[in-house]
């Protein structure tokens, strides 16, 4: 399915802003200070979909929150949750982890209203691969309508009292998830068997031009997803940070990948998730 030409325009202007601001707001000293000290933050939480439950990182099929980049308790992980305790916010910092396996975009605004009421101080959203992920390309969100509900919910955390800091992931490779295991017998059957994100993984044996094709289209829906969340992101520059693509450019590795779905982040995905977007955020130097 494709954008209006209209559509992309916008969509075009928008992450050409970002940019503009990207070159004032992520390269000053003076942006990176945080308006709130980390002994300042009681209240974190986390928005998105299975990515942020750390789906598939302990027992088959079932979200992990504790494994969590965002808010996981797992030591291994060294979430933001633990890396921000560690930078002089208290033991007692609540991290809420208000993902939802499955969640697609539009239950974005619904998950911000959640962290509003719960007084979060600091929100991180990893969110798109389910607009993405859908049974066939013609299913799959439009761009102008992603982007019209992650605007949605940065605003709805703006209303917030507690004026929150947000961070906001990029989406991951659905290509460099496919690339790394095609060549896997037991990918596959597992692919084919729960049905997962069969726009991208339907046939993966298949060098057919449709096939190729198929997946390109895929991809190219995700990037742009991944300019509308920059763009949305920009339209807040005091209290929104964007990960520059962190997580969009990382090169995930086989054992990045849980082996129970060869698909989803393993605990050591989980880690690399943590460790490639703290750096990003309001609280790293």
């Amino acid at each position: 399915m494709r954008s209006s030409s209209r559509a992309r325009r916008a969509l075009a202007s928008l992450a050409a802003a970002a940019v503009i601001i990207s070159g004032t707001l992520f390269t000053s000293s003076a942006a990176h200070a945080a308006p709130l000290p980390p002994d300042g933050v009681r209240v974190m939480a986390a928005l998105g979909d299975s990515i942020t439950q750390a789906s598939m990182t302990c027992s088959a099929l079932a979200s992990c929150p504790a494994g969590s980049w965002s808010t996981g308790t797992t030591t291994s992980v060294n979430s933001h949750l633990l890396r921000l305790r560690a930078t002089a916010a208290p033991d007692n910092l609540v991290g809420y982890n208000d993902a939802v396996a499955g969640a697609k975009s539009s239950a974005l605004t619904a998950q911000a209203q959640k962290a509003v009421a719960q007084g979060a101080q600091y929100v991180t959203i990893e969110i798109g691969a389910n607009d993405a992920c859908t049974r066939t390309v013609a299913e799959m969100t439009p761009t102008a309508t992603f982007a019209a509900n992650v605007q949605a919910a940065l605003a709805t955390l703006s209303t917030s009292p507690s004026t929150p800091q947000v961070f906001v992931a990029s989406i991951p490779s659905l290509q460099r998830m496919y690339d790394l295991n095609k060549s896997s017998l037991s990918a596959r059957l597992t692919w084919g068997l729960l049905r997962i994100c069969q726009s991208m993984l339907a046939n993966p044996t298949s060098t057919k031009a449709a096939d190729v094709q198929r997946r390109a289209a895929v991809q190219a829906r995700v990037d742009e997803y991944n300019a509308a969340l920059a763009a949305a992101c920009a339209g807040y520059p005091g209290t929104c940070r964007w990960d520059g693509g962190a997580v969009a450019t990382y090169a995930f590795t086989r054992s990045d990948i849980s082996t129970r779905d060869y698909f989803h982040p393993s605990l050591s995905g989980q880690a690399a998730l943590a460790a490639v977007t703290w750096p990003k955020t309001q609280w790293s130097s």
